[in-house]
């Protein structure tokens, strides 16, 4: 069995997640997510699947009506113990259907 996270840009992360870049480096910016490396020569963020996962736990925590804040102490306080709450699947197309006519 392969115990290796696949690593993904920024832009591969919101593709997969269903989230706007500009959401993901706000949740960076709040400490949600974090940053698994950086490269040296271009500077580019790198994640990997645990980030697209806790990313599908944020979601479900939103839809479920907690705030931001709410959620940023779950995670810091509860390790693991939110993943009792059904995420939905981290791999989701990158529009929304209902935005479109």
């Amino acid at each position: 069995m392969d115990n290796t996270n696949q690593l993904y840009m920024l832009k591969d992360v919101a593709r997969l997640s269903g989230q706007s870049i500009y959401t993901i480096k706000f949740y960076l910016k709040l400490g949600l997510i974090h940053e698994v490396g950086r490269s040296p020569e271009t500077r580019f963020r790198y994640f990997d699947d645990s980030t697209v996962e806790r990313l599908a736990r944020i979601r479900a925590l939103r839809k479920a009506g907690k705030r931001l804040a709410e959620i940023l102490h779950l995670l810091q306080n509860s390790h693991g113990a939110i993943s009792n709450i059904a995420a939905p699947s981290p791999i989701r197309q990158a529009t929304n259907p209902s935005k479109h006519p």
